[in-house]
């Protein structure tokens, strides 16, 4: 917590010597003898008494401490939901997603994921989908409209044509439309490539240039086909500093089954279940190369909760927020707590 005029405080100091003088008068009127023809009984009223007769004024002392501490106006650090806030979702449409050691699939669990991420963030927040397989598709540009992220959401499957896992192109269609986004740096024209004038306009973006932009991606196993390798799609990520937020879904359990998936030509002796472990430890490299962080989801439910932790805190920065309302909020509550004890549990002595 910090303070706008901090030296208000030394109000509080007045405060303090203010109550050490009342409990010195308290002291020294305590010393006066008392002549009363019972001692035992009035020790018995006093001593029953003479605690809730000190809860009056130290809560009205509690409330002036507050008030004075309002007019230092205070305020917090807390995190706020940037202006230009833009979040990509990538997400792996492959083959091995069809496996099922993630219920009802890997796929599935993934739609669910997200739906109940859309759910959760601000309507403020920008959000585009990337899809990949052998190739990558970009199936929302970054948009507020929930309806029709949810309709991508729902047909994320027919974007990818090619089988396959593209990680590194997709990582690089990301970073591109995450730059579009804020309107920072136009793309060139034409596919999108790692050419020599991308490599200059990675370079010369600095990380307070670039705006709050963030890419959560989820993949279930290794590269497998693309231009780019992983990690020389996260180096550009790192180049625009926008930090990757890796999710590796699935079990080292999890098979597809080649005959549905058009698999098992006439005379192929290949195995008909195909084992597809996910790749935790390359995800975990393009997070901690970015600046984001790396979640591994071996179930429907641990993938939902790390897109809900992830949904909490993507496109937010830290700010200060002023609270002298709530200091005078709750000196108010405590100077009518004050007048209710001093009215029915310290009355005075007869």
């Amino acid at each position: 917590m910090s303070f706008q005029s901090p030296w208000l405080l030394l109000s509080l100091a007045v405060l303090g010597a203010a109550v050490g003088l009342w409990l010195l008068a308290e002291r020294r009127r305590m010393r006066y003898a008392v002549h009363f023809p019972n001692v035992d009984v009035l020790a018995t009223v006093v001593a029953g008494r003479s605690w809730p007769r000190l809860v009056p004024p130290l809560l009205v002392g509690l409330a002036l401490a507050l008030l004075l501490g309002a007019l230092a106006r205070p305020h917090v650090t807390r995190m706020f939901l940037h202006e230009r806030a833009t979040v990509i979702l990538v997400v792996d449409t492959s083959r091995s997603m069809q496996a099922e050691d993630v219920a009802p699939t890997r796929l599935g669990a993934a739609q669910e994921a997200i739906h109940t991420f859309l759910d959760d963030v601000p309507d403020r927040l920008n959000i585009g989908l990337v899809v990949f397989a052998g190739d990558t598709q970009v199936a929302t540009p970054p948009t507020k409209n929930r309806a029709l992220l949810g309709d991508a959401v729902d047909t994320i499957d027919s974007f990818s044509v090619f089988g396959g896992t593209a990680i590194g192109d997709a990582l690089e269609t990301a970073v591109q439309l995450g730059k579009r986004a804020v309107e920072r740096e136009e793309p060139p024209s034409g596919s999108i490539t790692l050419g020599s004038e991308t490599r200059h306009l990675a370079q010369v973006t600095t990380c307070e240039e670039n705006g709050p932009v963030s890419i959560l991606f989820l993949s279930d196993g290794a590269q497998t086909r693309g231009i780019l390798q992983p990690l020389e799609g996260a180096a550009l990520a790192k180049e625009a500093c926008i930090p990757v937020y890796t999710v590796a879904l699935g079990t080292a359990e999890g098979v597809i089954d080649r005959g549905t998936l058009g698999g098992g030509f006439p005379g192929d002796t290949g195995p008909r279940f195909i084992p597809v472990p996910p790749d935790p430890e390359t995800l975990r490299s393009i997070a901690d190369m970015t600046g984001g962080e790396f979640s591994e989801a071996r179930s429907a439910d641990s993938l939902e909760s790390a897109y809900s932790k992830l949904g909490s805190q993507l496109g937010r920065e830290p700010g200060e927020s002023e609270v002298t309302f709530l200091f005078v909020a709750l000196a108010a509550g405590l100077l009518v707590a004050a007048g209710v004890v001093g009215t029915f549990f310290a009355p005075r002595l007869p």
